[in-house]
């Protein structure tokens, strides 16, 4: 029996570019064509930039036709892992930091009893003193996603997951993970595409993004299948695929959207 075709689509790097934030060639059609054929699809993005609201409505504005229902980020978790009444030493951009706070959160870099970590590419050597104070003291350790490389004005820093197992290794402290590719962020991504179509599992979804680790990975344990695009992070395979573990490979590599609708 044929399976129901569903789709896992990252964002950044994938839809859209990493320098201008523009739709990458064929996002666009891409999205239209799911919307035309009802194909049930969810935008997974890791944003944490902007409130979810602002960023969907930024995607739509530049001509990405995307309902709310077709979208999730790691803010509207947020809260499912951490209480709103907790002290919240949060470390990340400034916009970030902003969206925390009018999220209801109160940031306290004094006692914290969490440590909320984003992306950002100037961390300094205090800012990791401070977040590894707070973790020998006995704060926990929460990533808004797990990425393993930040792509910004056409240079590549180290991730978010990068970040936090650096900060795990010097501490002996582990950690939890908002986002992508938490095993809580594909159940509720999968509960949120079932609401679409009540029979999709995992099996019959294809999740695409241009990181091959810090979202394929974790996906294909789930029995997802693969898509690595080279429109992000990396704009050849040769850069990732070598080092990976055979399990690690992902099922298809493609130039971008483009090339996802044409041969896909």
């Amino acid at each position: 029996m044929n399976r129901q075709k569903a789709y896992f689509i990252d964002v950044q790097g994938t839809l859209i570019d990493d320098a201008k934030r523009m739709p990458v060639r064929g996002s666009i059609e891409f999205i239209d064509s799911l919307n035309l054929q009802k194909i049930p699809y969810m935008v997974i993005t890791n944003n944490t930039k902007h409130s979810s609201e602002d960023f969907l409505s930024y995607l739509n504005s530049i001509g990405l036709n995307i309902k709310k229902e077709h979208y999730l980020d790691p803010l509207m978790l947020l809260q499912s892992k951490i209480a709103k009444d907790q002290g919240l030493a949060a470390y990340g951009t400034k916009e970030f930091l902003d969206v925390v706070v009018s999220m209801g959160y109160t940031l306290d870099y004094e006692n914290p009893q969490t440590v909320l970590v984003s992306i950002k590419n100037d961390y300094s050597s205090e800012e990791y003193a401070s977040i590894i104070d707070f973790l020998l003291k006995g704060a926990k350790l929460v990533g808004m996603h797990e990425t393993t490389i930040y792509a910004k004005n056409s240079k590549r820093y180290p991730g978010v997951g990068a970040i936090l197992k650096m900060l795990s290794f010097a501490t002996s402290v582990s950690y939890e993970v908002v986002g992508k590719p938490s095993d809580n962020f594909y159940a509720e991504a999968l509960k949120r595409i079932k609401e679409q179509m009540s029979s999709i599992a995992f099996e019959d979804i294809t999740i695409i993004s241009d990181d091959v680790k810090g979202d394929l990975t974790g996906a294909a344990i789930f029995g997802m299948k693969t898509v690595f695009v080279l429109s992000g992070k990396y704009t050849k395979a040769e850069e990732i695929i070598p080092l990976l573990k055979e399990d690690e490979k992902p099922d298809f590599i493609f130039e971008d959207m483009q090339d996802v609708m044409e041969r896909l």
